[in-house]
């Protein structure tokens, strides 16, 4: 049996704990607040704001410029407790963007031709360059690491586009009701299908230490899992929604409870299988894709929360792991540019010419390499995957960050130049920061 002094000292340990979490969690949340309402003001996204915020606080910045207090708030206790409230809110996230995804994107375009052109070379450049990227650099910036999952993750770092802030710069810009606006979000909505897809079968070779059998494996599981939520999961859910939904209450209490718990289980079914429990929060919310009123009511009353709670803390959660003063030496800081150079080169300089080839004029295709080459929250999932597994360094990791924020910036500012757009609206309230 414990004694009197094991217990007090117990309660102590876990209010000590407890006591770091709440500040943490209080420095993050208001900083995420702070910094997002500054970069609207400025006319960018909340989420360049959100971003900056986690490098505030970071080492980067407090821990460079106030060493004892970024010690006592981010070091005084385990980085456990905060670690899993990032991933929490990453798994609800990335269910709340599966309910959100709109594929009728992937239907309805008014040129199949230019959006397939767009996508194909919006895709396979960057990735390409990435690729080579990884390979030329693996022995001088990573000379002991795995140089074939290195070069993967780079490539699929650079072909990424966030769809979701991407959107919500062109509602802000008027762009979603005109051609070209339909043509970008069908071509990013295909990048975004196939990024998942290349996370997923880079991360599952990772995981299986890029061995063929572990590989098929997984892969084989991965597919079974994914037919049976298709097909059997799927029609549950729907089931469950119709019967407990009302047209005043599409989202009550017991079918929220139980799309929690649904989401978790997902997350732990993909862990299991050997791929990242955020893809069984994505897969859950792509089942229930067509249900716009609960995507709605979810939003409502779980979407802000999630936003304004969970998504800083995975952005501070990064910052925390973002450490520019790696990157001391010109070496280093031209290995950085170069980065950003062939992950914008690739981007943009693809679907640029995909565009001219396509008929577009020069405008409206720079327009489109502009759109396209947009990061976001996308990016930092992407690389923070790669970091866990191991196969990203920690300078690299750096970079990569510096490229997601630098690409989501300067995003609304030169599409405002090339069009000739005067002005950006701030987002509307409840917007997700992606």
């Amino acid at each position: 049996m414990e004694s009197a002094g094991d217990l007090q000292s117990s309660v102590h340990r876990t209010e000590l704990l407890l006591f770091f979490t709440l500040l943490q969690l209080s420095a993050i949340v208001l900083a995420a607040r702070l910094f997002g309402n500054l970069s609207t003001r400025l006319g960018n996204s909340r989420v360049v704001g959100e971003i900056v915020a986690g490098l505030v606080l970071g080492p980067s910045l407090l821990g460079l410029l106030w060493p004892a207090g970024f010690a006592f708030v981010f070091r005084s206790a385990p980085a456990e407790p905060v670690t899993i409230l990032s991933y929490i809110g990453l798994i609800l996230l990335l269910f709340q963007i599966g309910l959100e995804f709109h594929f009728s994107h992937l239907r309805a375009s008014p040129s199949w031709g230019v959006v397939a052109r767009i996508a194909l070379l919006g895709e396979i450049f960057p990735f390409l360059l990435g690729f080579a990227f990884g390979q030329f650099t693996a022995p001088i910036i990573f000379p002991h690491g795995n140089e074939l999952g290195y070069s993967l993750f780079c490539g699929t770092a650079f072909s990424i586009t966030a769809i979701p802030v991407l959107g919500r710069i062109m509602l802000e810009l008027g762009l979603h009701r005109t051609r070209l606006g339909a043509i970008v979000i069908s071509a990013a909505a295909i990048n975004d299908v196939v990024g998942w897809l290349l996370l997923a079968i880079v991360s599952a070779l990772a995981v299986s230490q890029f061995s063929g059998g572990r590989f098929a494996l997984q892969a084989g599981l991965l597919v079974v899992y994914v037919a049976a939520c298709w097909w059997l999961a799927r029609p549950l859910l729907l089931k469950l929604v119709r019967r407990s939904g009302a047209r005043d209450n599409p989202l009550p209490l017991d079918l929220l409870g139980i799309l929690l718990a649904a989401a978790f289980v997902s997350a732990m079914i993909t862990y299991y299988i050997g791929i990242f429990a955020i893809f069984g929060g994505f897969m859950l919310g792509v089942l229930l894709h067509d249900q716009r009123e609960l995507a709605a009511a979810w939003r409502d009353k779980v979407g802000s929360f999630v936003e304004v709670f969970f998504v800083p803390i995975f952005f501070t959660y990064t910052g925390l792991r973002t450490e520019i003063g790696l990157l001391g030496d010109w070496q280093m800081w031209g290995w950085c540019l170069l980065l950003v150079a062939l992950a914008t080169l690739g981007k943009f300089g693809g679907c640029y010419w995909a565009a001219r080839w396509a008929g577009l004029d020069a405008s409206e295709a720079r327009a489109v390499g502009v759109m396209m080459n947009t990061r976001g929250l996308m990016e930092l999932i992407v690389i923070n995957v790669g970091y866990d597994l191991g196969v990203l360094p920690k300078s690299v990791f750096t970079m990569l960050v510096i490229m997601a924020l630098l690409s989501t910036v300067i995003t609304a500012p030169a599409l405002k130049r090339c069009l000739g757009v005067k002005g950006v609206g701030a987002p509307k309230q409840g917007d997700v920061a992606r």
